[in-house]
C-alpha cells in the first residue's frame, strides 16, 4: 500500500527566500521528528537516519536521499529508499501576490507493515513542523 499526503501553504515572503529553504537538504530534513540524524553526502545526496515508533522496527534506518529534479527557484524532488520504506518528496513554489504558495507532497511505499499507516497518522504534524521551522528561518 502507498500513502500520498499534501499540504499547501501561503508564505508572506519572497518565492527567493522560500526557494533558500526548501531547496537545501538540511533544511528540508530537521524539522522532521522521526529524523534522529543526518549526513550530507554532496549537494544531491544525504542520508537521514530515521527512528519509527513501529514495534516491528527496533532500529534507527538509514535512508538513503537523493535530489532527482532541480528548477531553481521553483521545483525539487527528491527520492529516499531504505529498507523499510521508499519515499518521494515534492516541493513547488509558485509565486502569488505578497508570497510564495508551497505546495508539499510525500509519497511513501513502505515495505514493512505499518509505516504507511504511520505517515498517513503523522504527516499533518510533520508539514506543521516544516511549516514551522520555514516560518522561524524567515523571521514570520
Amino acid at each position: 500500500m502507498t500513502v500520498r499526503v499534501e499540504r499547501v501553504v501561503e508564505v508572506q515572503a519572497p518565492i527567493e527566500d522560500v526557494w533558500a529553504f526548501i531547496a537545501d537538504p538540511e533544511k528540508r530534513a530537521r524539522p522532521i521528528s522521526v529524523v534522529d540524524d543526518f549526513e550530507l553526502d554532496d549537494e544531491d545526496r544525504a542520508i537521514w537516519h530515521i527512528k519509527l515508533p513501529i514495534p516491528v522496527i527496533d532500529r534507527t534506518i538509514r535512508v538513503e536521499t537523493e535530489e532527482q529534479v532541480r528548477e531553481p527557484p521553483t521545483y525539487v524532488e527528491f527520492v529516499g529508499k531504505s529498507k523499510v520504506m521508499h519515499v518521494v518528496g515534492e516541493h513547488e513554489l509558485v509565486e502569488i501576490d505578497g508570497g510564495t504558495r508551497l505546495t508539499n507532497t510525500f509519497i511513501v511505499d513502505g515495505k514493512v507493515p505499518g509505516v504507511e499507516r504511520f505517515f498517513k497518522r503523522n504527516m499533518e504534524t510533520e508539514f506543521d513542523n516544516l511549516e514551522t521551522a520555514l516560518n522561524d528561518e524567515l523571521g514570520l
